[in-house]
């Protein structure tokens, strides 16, 4: 996620207002172009969300839409050839482009599952106290978390587990937590 203008060390960044965020998000980042792989143009994608990367979806990269013509490698470490890049240094000129899929385009969540994009920005509460806002999502190797940017300039993790998160409002831009369950307190 990149740093909104004007946050700098030590701030909080504002939560996104549930005004632009009832829709849901527009875009999910599908993954990174990577370093290419072979003479063709396809490329390792970094930071994969291999769902959203399937042979045939349409992707945008730059403003341009695209449709993945070829995926290999495996989920973890896809290797994916687009449309229009035929050979290794169209690939190469895109190293380091986002790879974007319209939400509305995307597999279908669950009850209870979240794009990490609909709950960056969020505020984050304990009850009535505010606690801070997602920076992002972060893959722990048990759980996601949640990364929380608190007011005081430090970083809270909160596990993505049912004791650790009450609720999750991402039409009003609001996750309750428990902090006891967090950080419980010593005998």
């Amino acid at each position: 996620m990149s740093r909104a203008e004007g946050d700098g060390p030590g701030r909080t960044p504002a939560p996104t207002p549930a005004s632009e965020r009832r829709a849901g998000p527009r875009w999910l980042t599908a993954g990174i172009v990577g370093r290419p792989h072979g003479l063709d143009g396809s490329f390792h994608v970094q930071r994969a969300r291999a769902d959203l990367l399937d042979e045939g979806a349409s992707v945008t990269v730059r403003g341009h839409p695209m449709v993945v013509a070829r995926r290999a490698g495996t989920p973890q470490r896809p290797i994916v050839r687009l449309d229009g890049s035929a050979d290794r240094s169209g690939a190469e000129a895109l190293r380091g482009e986002e790879l974007l899929v319209a939400a509305d385009s995307a597999v279908h969540l669950e009850p209870g599952e979240w794009w990490a994009e609909e709950l960056e920005g969020c505020r984050v509460d304990d009850g009535a106290r505010a606690v801070g806002v997602v920076r992002a999502l972060v893959a722990l190797p048990s759980c996601e978390a949640l990364e929380v940017a608190r007011p005081e300039g430090t970083t809270l993790l909160v596990p993505l587990v049912a004791d650790a998160v009450r609720e999750v409002d991402v039409r009003e831009g609001r996750i309750d937590v428990s902090l006891a369950f967090l950080a419980p307190e010593g005998p």
